[in-house]
């Protein structure tokens, strides 16, 4: 069963896992020291316009200003409305000293500010709403398949005013439009509130705060799939049922559960060194493999190593099976550690093409449960595959983490003997310089060693040379590689600082550490001015869907019986499932079009019969019969024959009519450019090009029979008489013709009856043994 864990027992520290019985597979942290800005609204000032940025710097209320693009700005907010398609500078709609509201879309980052957007958009349980972003709106990318169109036709019988926009959430799926039109009122109540505080007072402040972490996390994590939700701290426990009973059924509660016991919440579903390792460098597989995750400025790089996964026959098993363990184990990271932005993860080399495509389905597989917007790549001929990952807040690495202070957070530093060689340089050059009395080089008590001892020769001579004191004072309170050089002028020499004595230098050129919190150098925020507002009406019930009605199956008894008889009954035919038409058209009514291509001699159902050319070649060796003859011969029809591969062909001037009626020569000539369109298609066997006759034309020079010379056995005679109790047919009445068609002779040794006929109605002969 899927859980919710809440642990709030610091409060420093708000932590929610999702676990999978004891697997955990998401995680969230939140220190309370960093205040979390993303989805809050502001008023905000315009302090500078960038046209070579295309972009504004906005005063928001930070101590960092943020960065608006020009993409970003609502129309509403322009000084005035461009053209459509024309080409406007960023001054011409924006002004500094211009206010209006902005909500922050990306945290601020490192030495970059917050990014902000003048399209406000509110979360609610099931909707989003976007009160200014009229052509925004549709249903969440997440919702496939049918359960999309359900959730679009609820999403069109909702009241959503002009000029806003709403987005149903992957919680709305199932919902019906009850339940969606009371998510959408309480999102309005909200906007008008932000609305009627933004005109109370002048920018900057802050007019929405998003809802707490406890809050946040129910909103966004808590689903159908979640059987229970443990909280450890009585407040969280209390703020979760008020939510739950504000937004969703009363019955909804009830998952919601007060863990009491002594055994840490994390600590009794064992997930704790699990969270640990989202803190670690290197992740190791099951198979003895491990993945080495490292951060850069521009990206994020995950490396693969085998180490002791040493399971498979060859190197490429091992390698495939590897990097399959490596795929579950990167989405998983990637969900705890919560990366974003650009990801390139190196592969172990494989040869097989179907083992890098098995690679990638894998990790595509792996990552579909993810909520952000995650985008593949395929795996180069370098073994890198490349990734990108929606950043839906700061990454656990930068909420929890500090850059060393020895190294700046590089990960290495210079060794000894390199930085007492750089500092021996840059001694020298103070020396050099004119009216140079003294140097002073303050430095890590090893480094200073190493110059003292092993370079004091060097020293002695820059000294010499200069007539300049150098002066080494080794300070324990100074790390590699720091260190500090002074220059001392001969008319700075009297100066206090100057005369102090050598050993009472040491610690003066160190900052004292600073041991105080961040919480307290940052001063406190000051409070939102609207507070998210409570549903006026509780949440709707939701209805009940009645499930479709089984048809009963057959008995034991009656099954047994099927099975010693070995014959079955008809069964009670069940419903075909209803087939959902593609919206998007495509060949999915490929089976329900009109059956045209017995037109052109094409089947429409082949079945295992194997080639066509093989069975019209053993059709023409048994006699077998077309199925447009036997349809012919059952309507009464004359019937035909297609010529065998090997038989000579009728004479060309037998398929013409040497004196055609009025009106037919037309007709003629259209079925002569079809034949030959109809040949110059390829793939479709020379037989059938020859026995293609067109709908409109009656048959010319057709043999019902077949030479016993050329291999084909003779045919039945053809019936010359209807079937009992069939009418006969009338004769068709037509003019003769001007000249007698011409006749072909029977095959040698056929023995049977043919009809010979022609393009004008009524034309055709019949032949056959005299009597």
């Amino acid at each position: 069963m899927k859980r919710m864990l809440i642990n709030a027992t610091q409060q420093e520290e708000l932590r929610v896992a999702l676990v999978d019985g004891q697997k955990l597979y998401d995680l969230s942290i939140e220190i309370s020291s960093r205040e979390q800005k993303k989805g809050n609204v502001y008023k905000a000032r315009v302090t500078r316009v960038e046209p070579s940025l295309e972009a504004a710097f906005i005063e928001y209320g930070a101590q960092r200003q943020g960065f608006l693009p020009l993409k970003e700005i609502a129309r509403e907010y322009h000084r005035f409305q461009p053209a459509p398609g024309a080409r406007f500078n960023i001054r011409d709609i924006l002004q500094e000293g211009q206010e209006f509201l902005v909500q922050v879309e990306k945290e601020e980052r490192g030495n970059k500010g917050a990014a902000l957007t003048t399209y406000i958009s509110l979360a609610g349980r099931f909707l989003v709403l976007m009160p200014n972003n009229p052509r925004a709106g549709g249903v969440s990318r997440r919702i496939e398949g049918e359960e999309r169109d359900v959730t679009r036709d609820s999403l069109d019988q909702l009241h959503v005013p002009d000029g806003m926009g709403t987005i149903v959430r992957t919680a709305g799926v199932g919902r019906g439009p009850e339940e969606l039109q009371w998510d959408l009122d309480n999102l309005r109540a909200n906007w008008d509130a932000i609305v009627t505080a933004a005109g109370e007072r002048s920018a900057p402040f802050l007019v929405y705060q998003e809802s707490d972490a406890v809050t946040r996390a129910l909103r966004d994590y808590l689903s159908d799939e979640i059987g229970e939700v443990l909280i450890d701290e009585l407040g969280a426990h209390q703020r979760a049922i008020e939510y739950v009973q504000r937004f969703q059924a009363a019955e909804g509660t009830k998952h919601i559960k007060l863990y009491a016991d002594e055994v840490p919440l994390f600590t009794r579903y064992q997930i704790e060194s699990q969270i640990e390792s989202a803190y670690s460098h290197a992740v190791t597989l099951p198979s003895g493999g491990s993945i080495v995750i490292d951060y850069t400025e521009a990206l994020v790089s995950v490396d693969i190593n085998s180490a002791r996964a040493t399971r498979g026959a060859d190197i490429e098993t091992t390698a495939y099976n590897t990097n399959l363990e490596a795929a579950d184990e990167i989405a998983r990271q990637l969900r705890l550690r919560d990366l974003g932005g650009l990801i390139v993860i190196d592969f172990i080399d494989m040869e097989s093409k179907k083992n890098q495509q098995g690679v990638e389905d894998r990790l595509r597989d792996a990552v579909r449960s993810d909520r952000a917007r995650i985008q593949l790549g395929r795996i180069s001929r370098f073994g890198l595959m490349e990734m990108s990952r929606q950043r839906l807040r700061p990454s656990l690495g930068e909420s929890t983490h500090m850059a060393c202070p020895r190294c700046s957070g590089m990960g290495t530093i210079r060794s000894v003997e390199s930085t007492a060689l750089a500092v021996l340089r840059l001694i020298g050059e103070e020396v050099r310089k004119e009216r140079t009395q003294r140097v002073v080089a303050q430095l890590p008590v090893d480094v200073s060693t190493f110059l003292i001892n092993e370079k004091r020769e060097w020293l002695n001579r820059l000294e010499s040379r200069r007539a300049t004191d150098i002066v080494l004072v080794p300070d324990p309170n100074m790390q590699t590689p720091n260190y500090s050089i002074r220059r001392v002028r001969d008319d700075e020499a009297a100066l206090p600082e100057n005369a102090v004595m050598s050993h009472q230098i040491a610690g003066t050129g160190t900052k004292e550490l600073d041991f105080q919190s961040q919480a307290d150098k940052q001063p406190a925020p000051a409070p939102a001015a609207v507070q998210p507002i409570a549903p006026a009406t509780p949440a709707p019930i939701p209805v009940a869907h009645a499930a479709p009605a089984v048809l009963p199956g057959p008995g034991f008894w009656t099954r047994l019986k099927w099975l010693v008889t070995g014959s079955a009954s008809a069964e009670p035919a069940q419903p075909a499932p209803a087939r959902r038409e593609d919206r998007h058209g495509g060949r999915h009514g490929r089976d329900d079009r009109p059956a045209r291509r017995s037109h052109h001699g094409e089947r429409s159902e082949r079945g295992d019969r194997g080639p066509r050319r093989d069975r019209d070649r053993d059709r023409h060796r048994d006699g077998e019969r077309h199925d447009r003859q036997r349809d012919a011969r059952e309507s009464g029809a004359p019937a035909q024959r297609e010529r065998p591969a090997d038989a000579p062909r009728a004479p060309q001037a037998a398929q013409q009519n040497a004196n055609p009626a009025p009106g037919q020569a037309a007709s003629d000539a259209e079925g002569q450019r079809r034949r030959r369109r109809r040949r110059g298609r390829g793939g479709r066997g020379r037989d059938r090009q020859e026995n293609y006759r067109p709908n409109d034309a009656q048959p010319i020079a057709q043999v019902n029979g077949g030479s016993a010379s050329q291999g084909g056995a003779a045919p039945p005679p053809a019936a010359t008489a209807p079937t009992t109790g069939a009418a006969a047919p009338e004769p068709a009445q037509a003019p003769p013709p001007a000249a007698p068609p011409p006749e072909a002779a029977p095959a040698p040794r056929s023995g049977g009856t043919y009809t010979v006929w022609s393009s004008t109605p009524g034309e055709g002969h019949h032949f056959g043994p005299k009597d």
